[in-house]
């Protein structure tokens, strides 16, 4: 029996998300600063990108002009910096967190659609990003920021924040691009990570094991490459609110995978503070309403309309 176009999607963009929520694993597995991370995850992951795009045909000039040109390097730098953010997060604030409170990246969206591109986001949305706002003071626990500023949890929470902005900040200037492969995009940004990070990456400190050096290769062959291929096949094939309802695959994953191997347990107002945020962005994602529509008045009927 033949998958339909819409399971076969389903199950690429489920595969997608789950690999996104095993992310934090290999990177603390890694041993290695953020900047190695990363630079390491762009170096494998250009290569196995590059070998992608040149099977596909897709390694040519047509694609790019000095505008789109420039605005995929700024995309780049953008992305780039979103995993130094957010790899850096996971190391002072969990990866559960982190990962909660890089997923108000649609608010920031919003803030800068409405900013830079005129779009009104309405009361709806509006109502959602307070509710998203409540639990994000939920996770900070404003009550104990000293005691947080300490042992860098605020920090982390600030860091994964910024990664969703950056994040948003990305999708904004991608929105720009069009008639360009997402899988050639992805190879020029993971190109301008190599370039950017290089002077920033300590060399003196490699990984010292082979699980390692695994760690690194996984998260450039999976995690990149593979990952957005099955992203990309997965967007051309699913609705929009099917792909913004699987995204929530990905912090059930990460909350999972940070309890099993890292003993990350979240308290009472973590919990609660993770729900308001993934309610909210799924508010936001699918366009639900805070209250029911009110139906117009009906007005009494009047004298039949005679011939």
């Amino acid at each position: 029996m033949a998958i339909s176009p819409e399971r076969f999607g389903a199950a690429q963009m489920s595969a997608a998300m789950g690999l996104s929520g095993t992310l934090g694993f290999f990177v603390l597995e890694s041993g290695q600063t953020p900047f190695n991370v990363v630079f390491f995850r762009c170096v494998f992951g250009a290569l196995a990108l590059l070998i992608y795009c040149h099977a596909r045909g897709l390694l040519s000039r047509r694609y790019f002009t000095r505008r789109t040109l420039l605005l995929a390097a700024a995309a780049g730098a953008a992305l780039v910096m979103n995993w130094v953010l957010l790899f850096s997060a996971y190391r002072l604030a969990s990866i559960s967190l982190s990962t909660a409170v890089y997923n108000f990246q649609p608010f920031f969206l919003m803030a800068l659609g409405a900013l830079f591109l005129g779009e009104r986001p309405g009361v709806a949305k509006v109502a959602w990003a307070v509710v998203a706002f409540a639990g994000l003071l939920l996770l900070l626990d404003l009550k104990s920021a000293q005691a947080s500023l300490h042992d860098g949890h605020l920090l982390g929470l600030l860091l994964g924040m910024g990664a969703g902005a950056l994040y948003a900040v990305t999708a904004i200037i991608v929105k720009r691009l069009s008639g360009i492969p997402p899988h050639l995009l992805a190879l020029v940004q993971a190109a301008i990570g190599i370039v950017m990070l290089a002077p920033m990456a300590d060399f003196s400190a490699l990984p010292g094991s082979l699980p390692q050096w695994g760690c690194l290769v996984v998260l450039g062959v999976v995690h990149t490459c593979l990952m957005y291929i099955l992203l990309y096949s997965a967007i051309q094939k699913l609705a929009t609110p099917m792909i913004a309802a699987l995204s929530f695959i990905y912090p059930a994953v990460a909350i999972l995978v940070d309890y099993a191997f890292f003993g990350q347990r979240l308290d009472m107002a973590q919990a609660m503070g993770i729900s308001l945020i993934l309610l909210a962005v799924a508010g936001v994602t699918l366009n639900w309403r805070l209250w029911p529509r009110m139906a117009p008045k009906r007005c009494a009927p009047g004298p039949a309309a005679r011939p």
